[in-house]
């Protein structure tokens, strides 16, 4: 990457991982001037700023297609048992489209980077996925529009989900993607920065609790029980598109 990412320091109270671009500290991130006064008199921190370089999304995005269409096996056969088959073909097939267009995506900014992916798998992937992520990116893109610090994107990633409930008609607890979304989100927003090193295990950990649960929403509400004992493909490729967010983020390979 042109501009290395770099550790806080660890008296900023983040995990080690963390990484933020050299510099952001110009920007105001994790400057006195960035706590508003009721956080000063408190001696809360300032949320971590989140600035990225082309090189930084290319990275990411890149990184996130990747795992993606790597693991169109297993989303296929986690499909084939409760879904009509087709989770991983559409997943790669969308995430194919991103790769793509991986290095004119990365000119953009982030915001305008994620709105442009929601565009490509809406159209990409078919299915009830295609609607469902394509929601998730858009209104990140949307919601982040004016995002600067890590508090700003992780409100921007709630409100995308709340979209995405409203698009798919669907809650938590249905055996959905929402099942990784949802506690995702509520970590964050417990822990903030002190998550990021831990979403890869979140997420997963999430996906996993799908397995009890009966299906109420898509095809696989039609089996009823015989849903039960089965991780959802949709939460599962959730948890393999966050996880690789968390490691990139903490500068893994």
């Amino acid at each position: 990457m042109a501009r290395a990412l770099i550790p806080l320091a660890k008296e900023a109270g983040l995990p080690s991982c963390w990484a933020q671009e050299e510099g952001a500290q110009e920007e105001g991130a994790l400057d006195d001037g960035a706590l508003d006064d009721g956080a000063q008199e408190n001696g809360a921190e300032a949320s971590p700023g989140i600035g990225m370089e082309r090189e930084d999304r290319l990275a990411l995005i890149v990184a996130v297609a990747r795992a993606v269409i790597a693991h169109e096996g297993e989303l296929t056969r986690l499909d084939q048992a409760i879904g009509d088959g087709d989770h991983g073909v559409n997943m790669r097939r969308g995430f194919e489209a991103v790769l793509h267009e991986a290095d004119a995506l990365a000119e953009l900014g982030t915001a305008a980077a994620l709105e442009a992916i929601g565009y490509l798998l809406v159209n990409r992937i078919g299915g009830a996925a295609g609607p469902l992520y394509g929601t998730l990116a858009l209104s990140m893109g949307r919601h982040g529009g004016n995002a600067q610090t890590l508090d700003d994107w992780i409100l921007a990633f709630g409100q995308a989900i709340e979209d995405v409930k409203r698009r798919g008609k669907s809650e938590g607890g249905q055996k959905t993607l929402l099942d990784v979304f949802v506690p995702v989100h509520a970590v964050l927003v417990e822990k903030g920065a002190g998550a990021v090193a831990q979403l890869a295990r979140i997420a997963e950990d999430a996906a996993e609790a799908t397995r009890p649960m009966r299906a109420l929403r898509g095809r696989a509400a039609f089996l009823g029980d015989r849903s039960v004992g089965h991780v959802d493909p949709g939460a599962r490729s959730a948890s393999l598109i966050l996880g690789v967010i968390g490691r990139v983020l903490c500068g893994e390979n």
